[in-house]
């Protein structure tokens, strides 16, 4: 008998998700490490992505690309003032965000978009198409708890370093000093501050708010924002790295020949040195921290990036630097991080502080040695050395002899074995939350349950 077109059984659609990271190294992994989870759970996948720093699709066979002109210029890209071009990009991506997304629903239905929090254009456009949103935030709970705080208390007059004291502690927001703070420094301020304001102000509107951090690490956070700062779903499901290996998108080229020399290596005797993909130091800085792993006879894997020192594109190590480290040491321009914090030779990271790396250090179980740059770093930096207990801070700028007192302090003596036991607890920590009925695993499954139901 032939069935009738009415009787004949319709396939379910696929959830299409329409996916919006910022152009930066690190809200870009993130982003994809999740959008690759969810692709895996059924979702369908489109990445929207602008033109500058765009991720390479061809490592994303099952995903559908589609660039965002922005037109921004080498000036605009270059600048150093990471709220100067947050803005900027807001403002170039509305027009052709909406436009691109309106093609896209020409050939069927969105399901939702997830975007970067900082992208708060996203509210105008979701409204005008009526699409829900969901956000993705890719710093710590603890920074966003922070952030929350400043208007109130720079209005309190709790921010003021005119006084010399930058050493001051915060008793409204504890272990914070005031040069910990992310906005003290900057040129404007009441810009950073502005910026905040339009993000929180677009937040409210959210389906949901997925942040790449878990329970076992930051429980006081996480209850701070779901009672006091977000009335959306708040959705903790990482580390996202973890459940979607092989994921991230590196802006630059991966040496894998350091993973040779590590397997040659010592279990838990090399300290790994990276600064991540956007600091930068004086000549005089690069020439210390050189001596400082040198002296400290330690063995070193050391990134040294392209661009590490202030106006060049190439750096120079101090002469006489890599005759003495030859049998100590290995230079690579970038790294496969999340291999090399795996790696069982691998006993230190001095690090910047970004939180991906910060999350795979303690993910690996690799006790820190933190030296932040900008932002929220410092907030971090603070936390793993005076909160979590699992790294020390150097905060005197680069010296050779500080360096190398605080490499062997964290590789060899007695401080750096009790780190080591503490970031092991929290790794164990992350491992159990991520674990089937742990408190990760039961958020990504919520927020899977939220989508499928739009």
């Amino acid at each position: 008998m032939e069935v009738s077109r009415d009787m004949q059984i319709q396939a379910p659609k696929v959830p299409h998700l329409v996916i919006l990271p910022i152009p930066f190294q690190g809200h870009i992994n993130p982003m994809l490490q999740l959008a690759t989870l969810l692709h895996s759970k059924g979702f369908s996948i489109t990445i929207i992505h602008t033109d500058y720093n765009s991720p390479n699709p061809s490592n994303y066979p099952n995903f559908n690309f589609e660039p965002l002109p922005v037109g921004l210029s080498d000036g605009q890209v270059r600048t150093k003032d990471l709220v100067t071009i947050l803005c900027i990009l807001n403002d170039s991506c509305q027009a052709p965000f909406h436009d691109r997304l309106s093609r896209l629903l020409l050939d069927g239905p969105v399901t939702c978009i997830i975007t970067d929090e900082l992208f708060y254009f996203t509210k105008a456009v979701a409204d005008q198409l009526k699409l829900p949103r969901i956000l993705l935030g890719t710093s710590s709970a603890t920074f966003a708890t922070t952030m929350a705080s400043l208007k109130l208390l720079r209005q309190n007059g709790l921010l003021s370093i005119t006084d010399g004291q930058p050493n001051t502690l915060i008793p409204e927001i504890p272990p914070l000093r005031i040069k910990d703070i992310p906005d003290i420094g900057m040129i404007d301020p009441d810009s950073f501050e502005q910026l905040g304001a339009d993000v929180l102000n677009a937040m409210r509107s959210a389906l949901g708010y997925v942040m790449n951090t878990f329970d076992g690490l930051e429980s006081t956070a996480l209850a701070k924002i779901r009672q006091d700062i977000h009335p959306m779903p708040l959705f903790a499901v990482g580390p996202l790295y973890k459940f979607s290996p092989g994921s991230s998108n590196s802006l630059l080229t991966q040496d894998y020949s350091c993973m040779a020399w590590l397997d040659k290596q010592a279990q838990q005797t090399v300290i790994y040195v990276s600064f991540g993909s956007s600091a930068s130091f004086d000549k005089r800085d690069v020439v210390e921290i050189a001596w400082g792993l040198a002296n400290s006879n330690q063995p070193f894997l050391w990134v040294v990036r392209p661009g590490s020192i202030h106006g060049h594109d190439w750096v120079e190590l101090p002469k006489g630097f890599e005759e003495k480290t030859r049998e100590k040491g290995h230079i690579v321009k970038w790294a496969p991080q999340q291999e090399v914090l795996a790696h069982p030779s691998v006993g230190g990271f001095w690090t910047h502080n970004g939180w991906n790396s910060t999350l795979e250090s303690i993910c690996e179980g690799v006790p820190m040695l933190c030296c932040p740059y900008l932002l929220d770093q410092n907030v971090h930096a603070r936390y793993v050395s005076h909160v979590w207990r699992v790294g020390m801070q150097l905060e005197n700028g680069f010296d050779r002899s500080e360096i190398e007192w605080a490499v062997r302090k964290l590789m060899v003596e007695i401080e750096g074995k009790e780190m080591r036991e503490c970031v092991g607890a929290l790794k164990e920590n992350a491992m159990r939350c991520m674990a089937k009925g742990g408190s990760s695993y039961e958020s990504l499954e919520s927020l899977i349950h939220l989508i499928m139901s739009l």
